[in-house]
């Protein structure tokens, strides 16, 4: 029994260690190739559904121009310790191209019930419900300071942690709870999930890159801020 338990303790661990791997083959192939043409090979060869993507819309969270010529479509989950990452890469990448028009940042939801069935729905209707209190500028104050306070793999104490965050970005906490409470946005969180798994989501962040030309690009996973910006250029 004993061994059992060290041999599963160990199974996180190897799933992280083999998607870092994965994820540095995909980085470094790119780097050799030229950033676009890798991620277009790996578009086109391994990945089918792109063109199932929902439109972008006026109702998605968009951070930057609605009418940049290049949009990142992120689906995340709140408990995702990549995406975690991902954010604080992007928020940087838009303090740089977002100002000047050039990239747009759509967020959706793809929370993962098999890794984080406890909080990541929950987390996603917290953050509707800012944006409905709030607007799409709370929307953005939440996720990013959501971010910074998660523990993520459903260790955050969101009991704690979102009425936290709804009071420091000026919510008012009893519309707030009501709008959790009310199940309204649970139907909107599901379409972002079953989109995300109709154009081959498998992990979070899975991102997709669309051109001025319409054409798409997987961007899956955490890629390093310089790669991101070729991408862009």
């Amino acid at each position: 029994l004993k061994i059992m338990r060290i041999n599963n303790s160990l199974i996180p661990f190897a799933i992280i260690v083999a998607g870092a791997i994965i994820a540095g083959a995909f980085y470094f192939n790119a780097r050799e190739n030229g950033t676009v043409a890798a991620l277009q090979t790996k578009t086109e060869d391994k990945i089918i559904g792109l063109e199932n993507m929902n439109p972008i819309t006026a109702e998605d969270h968009i951070l930057g121009n609605p009418n940049a010529p290049v949009k990142i479509v992120e689906y995340s989950d709140f408990e995702c310790p990549a995406c975690k990452a991902f954010q604080k890469i992007m928020m940087r990448v838009m303090d740089d191209y977002g100002k000047s028009g050039k990239v747009a940042w759509v967020y959706r939801h793809f929370p993962i019930d098999l890794l984080h069935p406890l909080n990541a729905r929950k987390e996603a209707v917290a953050s509707e419900c800012a944006a409905e209190l709030g607007g799409n500028d709370s929307f953005w104050k939440f996720a990013n300071r959501f971010f910074e306070l998660s523990l993520s793999n459903d260790e955050t104490d969101i009991k704690t942690v979102i009425p936290q965050v709804a009071r420091e970005i000026g919510l008012n906490e009893v519309q707030f709870s009501s709008c959790i409470e009310s199940g309204k946005y649970d139907a909107h969180i599901q379409e972002d999930l079953d989109n995300a798994n109709a154009i081959g989501g498998r992990g979070t962040p899975w991102n997709i890159v669309l051109a001025q030309n319409g054409k798409k690009y997987l961007l899956s996973g955490v890629w390093p801020e310089t790669a991101i910006k070729q991408l862009i250029d």
